[in-house]
């Protein structure tokens, strides 16, 4: 697949503003970033590239008084799996809400440091290969903490977008039965399926490519939903959802902000969902919603 490399500069450039940018980008296409001292480089492939909805974005950039331009040129032809794998991640601590204090190491089976829980209740290894989900960032770090305070055992997991298949791959060693997780990107599909592997869960997860219309062959099937997705993906695809789950089932959405949360649940209630819990982290925000 062709990319382009498109280097957006940010002025003043701040963490929030990269963040931001990175998150609101996605709607245009682009599948990774890199931060740069100036801001941000973006990659798309480049049948996918929405230039309209990069320009809406900027001109909508929620941050009053900060500017933004970006140049769009080809990716170098390289191995990007083979980059992204030397380059790993350090480890990532994820705990409970409540009070045991239990919690998950997730890390890249290299940078293993010295981290310790008192109670660590597993580890998760994930080699990311151009795919979303190590545990770095807030919106992920959320659903595996939402995970960590709830009985798994036993139930049938969908993980929409599964990226690097880290929440699937958490539910399933919390006890849950099964899983099954899609993303539109077929490298994030087979990174799943690697992670799986390498986590011993692979006879329980089965990974997709595909958007939601992969979900036509399942009907009330999912006692759990799990979506890390962007907000306007997110309204669009909830129906798909619904449709899919139990009487009773529980839906858990990340990848937006606080903002957001009021025009979310407004869809939720319509399709008849009712909203349990919101927790927020740097902006970001969680929703638990059961059906």
């Amino acid at each position: 697949m062709k990319y382009y490399e498109v280097e957006m500069t940010i002025t003043p450039c701040t963490q929030d503003a990269q963040d931001i940018l990175s998150a609101m980008a996605a709607e245009a296409g682009f599948e990774t970033f890199e931060e740069t001292p100036t801001g941000l480089l973006g990659y798309v492939q480049q049948s996918l590239f929405l230039q309209e909805a990069l320009d809406a974005v900027i001109a909508n950039f929620p941050f009053e008084g900060t500017h933004i331009i970006y140049k769009v040129r080809e990716a170098e032809d390289k191995d990007w799996n083979e980059q992204w794998e030397q380059e790993g991640f350090e480890p990532i601590e994820v705990k409970s809400q409540k009070e045991d204090g239990r919690g998950i190491i997730i890390h890249d089976g290299r940078h293993l440091g010295n981290l310790q829980f008192d109670h660590l209740q597993f580890t998760i290894e994930i080699n990311a290969r151009l795919a979303f989900g190590t545990g770095t960032h807030e919106t992920t770090r959320m659903l595996c903490s939402t995970l960590l305070d709830m009985d798994l055992k036993g139930k049938r997991i969908l993980d929409c977008g599964c990226g690097t298949g880290i929440l699937g791959i958490c539910a399933l060693k919390l006890g849950a039965d099964s899983c099954v997780g899609y993303d539109i990107d077929e490298w994030s599909a087979d990174n799943t399926r690697h992670n799986a592997v390498i986590n011993h869960v692979d006879e329980r997860l089965t990974s997709l490519c595909g958007d939601s219309s992969v979900l036509s062959d399942y009907v009330a099937e999912f006692d759990v939903v799990l979506a890390n997705i962007n907000r306007n993906i997110l309204l669009a695809d909830m129906p798909h959802f619904v449709r899919v789950m139990k009487p009773g089932a529980t839906l858990i959405l990340s990848g937006f902000y606080e903002s957001d949360c009021t025009m979310l649940e407004s869809k939720a209630q319509q399709l008849g969902l009712s909203l349990q819990s919101t927790q927020t982290d740097s902006d970001w925000a969680c929703m638990v919603f059961q059906y």
